[in-house]
Order: C-alpha cells, then structure tokens, then sequence
C-alpha cells in the first residue's frame, strides 16, 4: 500500500470517528432536552408525611420512591391491594423502607371510596404534610359514568381529587413544616375550552380530548381557588399549586394510538427517546411538594421545575369560584 493511500485510510478513520462522536454529543443533549427539568436539591423529608394517589405506577411509583428514599413516611393510595403490594414489593428492591410505605385503598371513580381512605388517614395521623394528587386517566375513547353519575374522566381526574382535598386540609393545615398540595395537571388544559359545568357529565357532549383537556384545566384552577380561599381566611402555611408532568412514556398512555397492537412495539424506540421516563417525569412533583425555592408559592403552575404560564381560561376568578363551589355541591360538601 501506497504512502498515500495510508494516509487517506487514516484521514478517513479519523473523520469517521469525530463523525460519530459529534452525533453521539447531539444526541445526548436532544435526549437531555426531553428528559425535562430535574429536581436536584439535597432536600430532606425526613419525619414528613406524605399521601400520593395512584402511587403503583409511572409517575406515582416514582414519586413514592423519591420521598420514601429521602425518608418520609408515603401513603400510597391505589384503587387494589393487590398492586400496592406489587408495587412496595418492587420499591423495596430499589431500597425504600417498607415500614414508610402504607397501602390505603381508594377508588376516585367513587366517592364513597374515597371518603373512607380520608377517614383512615385522618385516623392515623394528626398531621400531613404533602399530597399528591397524580392518579388519572387519559383519552377513555368511549363515554363512561361512575356511580356517583359523573362522566368517569371528570370524576377520576377532577371530583376525586377535589374530595380527597377537602377531606384532609384540616390536618395538612396542621403540618408543622407547611403542609403542600399538588395537582398533576398537564399542559394539555390549555388546549380546553372554557368549562360548561352545565353539561360536562353529559354524553352527547363528550369528547376524548375535550374530557382530558378540561379535566386538567380544573386541576389549575383548583389550586388558583383554594389558594385564595385560604388566604382569604388567614390560612398561610399550605401552598397549592398545580404542574405539567411533561410527555411521559408511562401506562397513562395505554389507551392512545401508541399502545395498539405492533405500533407499540414499533414505537418503543421512539417513545424512549422522545418521551420522559417515570422518573423524569415525577421530577416537578417532587420540586413541588420539597424544593425551598416552593416556599411561599401558591395558586401558580409549574413545568420542569420551574414556574410556567397557565391558560388565561385558569386565571378567570369568577369561573374558578364558580367551579369551586359546584365541586363542593357536587361532591356533597357545604360551600365556604
């Protein structure tokens, strides 16, 4: 071989090497772009107290983890024993004390349910510090009900939640560190139209999107309401704010198009890389219900750790009080 061609050899190979390392350093930083914002203060929770709904799986599971491994105490609410248990079977391999791990059975889709898991917390602890409201369901294709006649997505992702709320602000109220609500919401509600409170259990009005969408846009004002109301009556020390998980690649998107037969395994790849993990996407709940930066922030929105802008619909006052106070008629409370 030639002088020459050993030197077009080498050239050739070196090019090829700074090639592929380039595109290895852009991929990583896409990859790093998807994975969103990470909570990462060396915050404590130690002797806190937390409830987290829909905590066996995704973004539940991976909340759990991270405040049981920074040592508080979780209530995992899950509608089965039988996946509770699974679940703190697999968090105690990834090191979580089981001892901090309780199972309360509570179902969103019925109030009944849920006013029993109240009762128990409020039968087990003087005081809670954290709640999580992260259970929810996503695109149901087909109009559902519930027992308590509301259509499923509004009662599962909005009413449950509102209810379990109500029922523990008297001893989130006595949390010595400032107790902290959070909604999982998404990004997605500012893609609703303004709530019809008239007619969002009805069938002939359902949609697939529109049911989600609005749903998460009640998780924001939510938070935006309940907030003043707690000002209003000299309440300071529970913060309420609602957060966008980000696009996660979690069990939640089961009944989209991603999950159908040879498309999922197809898209895989694609949902790896684009997508969050569960862990990613638990990232802003953790800095929600922990970060000191949180201290003194109520009734806002966040996204990859940090304050984002919500819908305008969301920050319309008379729609949010008027959404607060149908809630509590509806979920059988008396107004305030």
């Amino acid at each position: 071989m030639s002088e020459t061609s050993e030197i077009e050899d080498a050239d050739w190979f070196l090019s090829a090497v700074l090639y592929l390392a380039a595109s290895f350093v852009v991929l990583f930083f896409v990859r790093k772009f998807f994975k969103g914002g990470q909570f990462t203060e060396r915050v404590s929770a130690k002797n806190l107290i937390a409830v987290v709904t829909g905590a066996n799986c995704g973004i539940g599971f991976e909340t759990v983890k991270e405040l049981n491994l920074r040592k508080a105490k979780v209530y995992m609410l899950c509608r089965t024993e039988e996946r509770a248990f699974e679940a703190r079977v697999e968090l105690s391999k990834k090191g979580c004390d089981s001892s901090r791990l309780i199972f309360i059975q509570c179902d969103l889709d019925n109030f009944e349910s849920v006013r029993k898991a109240a009762e128990q917390l409020l039968s087990l602890e003087k005081h809670i510090d954290i709640l999580v409201n992260n259970a929810g369901i996503m695109y149901q294709s087909k109009y559902g009900s519930t027992v308590d006649g509301h259509e499923r997505t509004w009662q599962s992702n909005y009413l449950g939640p509102f209810l379990l709320t109500e029922l523990l602000l008297p001893v989130l109220k006595k949390s010595e560190n400032g107790g902290r609500i959070v909604n999982v919401s998404s990004m997605l509600h500012r893609q609703s139209a303004k709530i019809n409170l008239a007619t969002v259990d009805e069938k002939k009005s359902y949609g697939m999107m529109k049911a989600y969408n609005q749903s998460k846009l009640a998780n924001v004002m939510h938070a935006r309401q309940l907030t003043k109301i707690l000002r209003k009556e000299g309440t300071h020390n529970v913060l309420v704010n609602s957060l966008h998980p980000g696009a996660v690649n979690t069990p939640l998107i089961r009944s989209t198009f991603l999950y159908l037969k040879g498309i999922k395994e197809l898209t895989a790849p694609f949902r790896w890389f684009f997508l969050k993990t569960s862990r990613d996407g638990a990232q802003t709940s953790l800095y929600v219900s922990l970060s000191k930066k949180v201290d003194g922030i109520s009734g806002k929105y966040f996204a990859d750790c940090k304050l984002a802008t919500e819908s305008e619909l969301a920050l319309d006052d008379q729609a949010c009080e008027d959404l607060y106070n149908y809630s509590l008629e509806q979920v059988g409370l008396e107004k305030k």
